[in-house]
């Protein structure tokens, strides 16, 4: 049924990126990306690195692992903090553009203080991915959170589950997922009321004010680990810069998905990969094609 989605066509809006001679790191968005528990402390790292390479003005990551909140000597441009249990007032403080939550996030107290955080704070695009979404499946409070918020500050936020996590928001398996997945890409956008995004192979994107479109790029080299983190950074940092730039969330979301499939099939086309494909390699290639784009 997948073939039903128009196909998805949205590197044109590209061009809407391109900065002015006089732009500054203000102008760019300011992104918190928050996860990164014990012994997952990579998938943040890499959401991180997305959003930085893809142009966001400002990357700060809030860090649950403790071990591992200092910073990257070969990324110093990220800023890494140890996420502390007042996560209210450090969000606040913080001020970001935008938030997004979930890449190695886990299932601790901090984990559901943080969760609970982003879903009250109110008005900047928030993009709910991996583990969050998790925790808003086991969780009943934390979804009717996210669709106070959605009632408030409609088409504000986006969710990115593979099957497996749209399985368990909806409470089935991946296989009923995967039998009619169109479908379930509506019962999730219901659910949540949220722009929704089912990774895979033409991976869909619809929204309670969007009809579905199917992304026609990609390649099995980008089943790895680390490949939806990447997606994650992506959507926070051209989502970020789309607020100052006429950008929405919906076409923020579109071009990152679309970016980040041509990326990998950028590289198998130059014999890197499918096997072997790293998450780290198509960042790169996102921001020059993003480049080239502009």
């Amino acid at each position: 049924m997948d073939k039903l989605a128009n196909a998805l066509e949205s590197l044109k809006l590209v061009s809407r990126l391109k900065r002015a001679p006089s732009e500054h790191k203000g102008d760019a968005g300011k992104v918190l990306v928050i996860g990164g528990a014990p012994g997952m402390a990579g998938a943040l790292l890499l959401a991180g690195s997305a959003s930085l390479h893809l142009g966001a003005g400002w990357t700060i990551l809030e860090m649950l692992d403790p071990t591992s909140a200092h910073s990257v000597s070969e990324q110093a441009e990220l800023m890494i903090r140890l996420a502390s249990f007042d996560a209210k007032t450090q969000i606040a403080s913080t001020k970001p553009d935008l938030i997004a939550i979930g890449p190695g996030l886990g299932f601790s107290a901090l984990a559901k203080e943080w969760l609970e955080a982003s879903l009250r704070y109110p008005a900047v695009p928030l993009v709910i991915d991996a583990d969050a979404l998790n925790l808003i499946a086991d969780n009943p409070t934390f979804l009717e959170l996210l669709l106070s918020r959605n009632q408030l500050y409609p088409n504000q936020s986006v969710i990115t589950p593979h099957p497996g996590e749209a399985a368990h928001l909806l409470d089935t398996n991946s296989e009923v997922i995967q039998i009619d997945r169109l479908r379930a890409l509506s019962q999730l956008v219901n659910l949540t009321q949220s722009i929704a995004v089912l990774k895979g192979q033409h991976t869909l994107i619809a929204s309670p004010s969007y009809a579905p479109v199917r992304c026609m790029q990609g390649n099995p080299g980008m089943a790895s680990g680390g490949m939806g983190d990447v997606l994650t950074g992506s959507i926070a940092a051209i989502a970020a810069q789309g607020i100052r730039h006429n950008l929405t969330l919906w076409e923020a979301t579109c071009i990152a998905v679309e970016l980040h499939a041509s990326a990998a099939d950028s590289l198998v086309a130059k014999q890197v990969g499918p096997i072997g494909l790293t998450p780290s390699e198509v960042i790169m290639e996102m921001r020059s094609i993003l480049n080239k784009l502009l």
